[in-house]
């Protein structure tokens, strides 16, 4: 039985939480803004950090559930870099949408970008080249 439980603890560690996804948040990060040419991870004065900053855009990432977040971080970042905020929302499946959807009525009206992204976009085995800074 203590073998049992053991190696039942060793799985549950060894494949966190975040592991119901295909890709981590920074895998769709990573990929993007490496393909806009962004900054990624560019911290702001007070330590907080915009997932990719464009010569444009202050752009924050999430997946679908956490739509309210996703836009309240870029509001923040697109205000303190004096950017556009956008979002990428993360669309792992057809239910998604509705997440997608409130996020479109909540900032209709307002200067703000929305891109979505899916697992099928990100290639794997696609060389970065993203662009870190320090501040």
């Amino acid at each position: 039985m203590r073998y049992f439980i053991s190696i039942l603890g060793i799985f549950l560690f060894a494949f966190p939480a975040s592991a119901k996804h295909l890709y981590l948040e920074r895998d769709y990060q990573n990929y993007w803004c490496g393909q806009k040419g962004g900054v990624t991870e560019y911290k702001l004065p007070d330590k907080t950090r915009v997932d990719c900053l464009t010569d444009k855009y202050a752009v924050e990432f999430d997946f679908a559930p956490k739509w309210a977040e996703c836009t309240g971080q870029a509001i923040y970042y697109g205000k303190q870099t004096n950017r556009t905020p956008a979002c990428v929302l993360i669309l792992e499946n057809e239910k998604d949408v509705r997440y997608l959807k409130r996020l479109q009525s909540t900032v209709n009206g307002i200067d703000f970008k929305i891109w979505t992204m899916n697992p099928k976009e990100i290639k794997k085995d696609t060389p970065q080249s993203v662009n870190q800074i320090k501040n």
